[in-house]
């Protein structure tokens, strides 16, 4: 076991603004915050007690050999939520059967970015199969119109932070407001009401982020993705880091009722 052990966050070595709050807000509470240099596991952190803030390309290239364990949500996950919080049909099948699909919809991959995220006319405009392998996993939705994305950064069940990204699909990122006309009580509402829906196959890591939306009908899930790999917008960077730690931590430290949202990582070789 590690504990004890100082901890060290580990950031990609192409930094976004998100690595940049991130690294300030450890190092203001004494951890160590390392900017890889490479695509490689720096040597000086091999058996060190080590968290990561990244893509998915840059946890499997060096998460195995570092002993992490980035946790993510089923690639099944919205799938499985009740109609009454996506408000829309979503399923999660194969990019086989979705090339076969003949009316609009919204397709991506669930957890890795294979190829655009975004409404498709048909099937025959997805990628094909000299692209991408037909058993590719995908999620594929009814379209469905936001007028404003917010993104929540879960720990334990419960929102830590939140940040507005969206407003009629474009970037539009700001702080949550609780005043009269605000979106702020009725997300925080909705958010509830989403989190305890995820259960069973609807569960969730202990550390992960969500997107809610709302929409003319009322409020929406979005997706849900791994917080270790989220941008955090306007959210509280200290919060950010608190899932961030917990939601790619050491493997030698991750509770068993975990071990179902463990990113299954590579072996590389050099």
């Amino acid at each position: 076991m590690l504990t004890g052990m100082p901890s060290t966050l580990l950031l990609a070595p192409r930094i976004n603004e998100t690595g940049l709050q991130l690294r300030t807000a450890a190092g203001r509470r004494g951890l160590r915050a390392f900017t890889a240099p490479s695509w490689r596991a720096p040597r000086e952190l091999l058996g060190e007690r080590v968290h990561l803030y990244g893509g998915p390309l840059f946890a499997d290239a060096v998460g195995r050999e570092l002993g992490l364990a980035p946790l993510e949500p089923a690639d099944g996950w919205l799938a499985a939520l009740p109609r009454e919080v996506t408000y829309r049909r979503v399923e999660l099948t194969t990019l086989a059967a979705a090339r076969r699909r003949s009316v609009p919809a919204f397709v991506k991959a669930p957890a890795d970015k294979h190829f655009a995220a975004r409404v498709y006319p048909d099937g025959g405009a997805l990628p094909g199969p000299d692209l991408l392998d037909g058993d590719t996993p995908v999620l594929v939705s009814e379209v469905v119109r936001f007028e404003a994305e917010y993104r929540l950064f879960v720990l334990d069940g419960t929102v830590h932070a939140a940040s507005r990204y969206a407003l009629d699909g474009e970037l539009a990122v700001a702080e949550l407001e609780s005043g009269p006309g605000a979106d702020g009580p009725e997300l925080a509402a909705f958010a509830a009401d989403v989190l305890a829906a995820a259960t069973g196959p609807a569960a969730l890591p202990s550390a992960a982020v969500v997107d809610l939306g709302r929409t003319e009908r009322g409020w929406a899930v979005v997706e849900a993705n791994a917080a270790w790999a989220s941008g955090g917008y306007a959210c509280d960077p200290n919060a950010v880091l608190d899932v961030v730690l917990r939601a790619a931590g050491p493997l030698a430290e991750l509770p068993s009722a975990e071990r179902p949202f463990l990113r299954t990582l590579p072996d590389v070789v050099h």
